[in-house]
């Protein structure tokens, strides 16, 4: 079910969790099983002291000044730049800092797709794209031509590529479906995208804790992510560009340290990524989600890929001894999520029984919503893990579930 296969030595799982000091939280008087990491996940202390740091010691606007806190501050956050930068092995001129995967998609939308649109033209997305890698393309002014997917989750590739076209101008794709876990084969998309020179986003909220990433290896064209799936800070993420891209690329905010120099008859533009950071940036941020980083590469992806991939085998056949649920999203190559309906309970029905029972997971749409009326489903309800997760937070999940099968028979 995992696309990543590994040997890595088991994870010290007592050891993670005790570096996050949520999980000792009691919900409804039980134990917390977090199972919503696909939405957010919670943070270890090695995140939460860099920031606290950072306040405490550093605090100060970044750039321009020569005071020795602004200093201070500068320098964590221009390394934070470059520990983002070789995380997915970028150049640190091709990192842009953004609130999120979301603005950074639409800062694709508005500075690179829309003055190169003419009417009719298109972006070809798939059939299980977030809302955010699909209205963006809207506003700008495209239309979105959505790939079909498949009874188990899977992208049909074939139909994707009879509808790239003359009038393609972009493919957007997530590395991985927040609502089935899907992974896609993002290296073919981008290399038979780039045979007829179209050029590639992908979306990689959901993979960027997951799955190692290699933007040049890739050779794709935009990348873009959140700290906050990626146990960082709410509020901040990255786009990745080539740099040729971002150099004729028009900013898109203005103010603050995107200009170089300004006069009433006109204005001219910083170097990059600069250009496109209008305004007192996010410090706290930055310097948040590189210590995350680092305290993910400590344990290593490998690691957490395999401990994932053997949790979710472990969920997917629990949750078969569970009356009447079907899990939706079944594809060979899945990353950590068990997207499921029960028969006679609506999801929201699930949720707040589960709740009850400590155990945090997500219900709705999952802002997919043109994939939920695929699989005939107002709504999912959404397990996803994280590398502090184990069996016996998906023991609690199966015993919650039994509860609602009885509950709702």
């Amino acid at each position: 079910m995992s696309a990543v296969a590994s040997a890595a030595k088991p994870l010290d799982l007592a050891a993670i969790r005790a570096q996050f000091p949520i999980l000792q939280e009691k919900v409804r008087g039980k134990r917390l099983a977090y199972l919503d990491n696909a939405a957010t996940t919670q943070k270890p202390e090695a995140m939460l002291r860099a920031i606290d740091y950072y306040y405490r010691h550093q605090n100060a606007n970044v750039h321009r000044a020569v005071h020795e806190l602004a200093e201070r501050a500068t320098t964590a956050y221009e390394g934070a730049r470059d520990r983002i930068a070789a995380f997915i092995k970028a150049s640190r001129e091709e990192i842009v800092f953004t609130r999120g995967t979301t603005e950074s998609i639409n800062l694709v939308a508005r500075s690179f797709l829309q003055p190169r649109l003419q009417p009719g033209d298109e972006v070809l997305v798939t059939g299980m794209e977030h809302h955010s890698d699909i209205v963006p393309w809207q506003l700008a002014g495209a239309k979105t031509v959505a790939a079909p997917v498949l009874d188990d989750g899977s992208l049909d590739l074939d139909a994707w590529k009879k509808l790239l076209g003359p009038r393609t101008k972009l493919v957007a794709v997530a590395q991985v479906s927040n609502s089935l876990g899907t992974i896609n084969p993002v290296a073919d998309i981008i290399r038979e995208a780039h045979a007829r020179g179209i050029p590639v986003l992908v979306d990689g909220a959901q993979g960027i804790a997951h799955l190692p990433v290699d933007v040049k290896a890739l050779d794709v064209d935009f990348y873009a992510f959140s700290a906050h799936k990626l146990y960082g800070p709410t509020g901040f993420g990255a786009l990745y560009a080539k740099r040729a891209h971002l150099e004729a690329m028009p900013p898109w905010q203005g103010g603050g340290d995107m200009i170089r120099t300004v006069a009433f008859s006109g204005s001219t533009w910083n170097e990059v990524p600069y250009k496109f950071e209008a305004g007192t940036p996010d410090m706290a941020g930055a310097i948040g989600c590189a210590a995350a980083i680092d305290w993910l590469d400590d344990i290593g992806l490998d690691a957490v890929a395999a401990h994932e991939h053997a949790l979710l085998e472990y969920g997917t056949r629990r949750l078969a001894e569970v009356p009447g649920l079907r899990i939706i999203g079944t594809a060979p190559h899945k990353a950590g999520i068990l997207s499921f309906v029960m028969d006679k309970a609506h999801p929201q029905d699930i949720g707040s029984v589960l709740d009850m029972e400590g155990v945090a997971i997500r219900t709705g749409h999952h802002c997919t919503m043109p994939l939920m009326e695929r699989f005939q489903v107002p709504a999912t309800a959404r397990a996803s893990l994280a590398v502090y997760n184990g069996e016996d937070d998906i023991d609690q999940l199966l015993a919650a579930l039994q509860k609602v099968a009885r509950l709702f028979a």
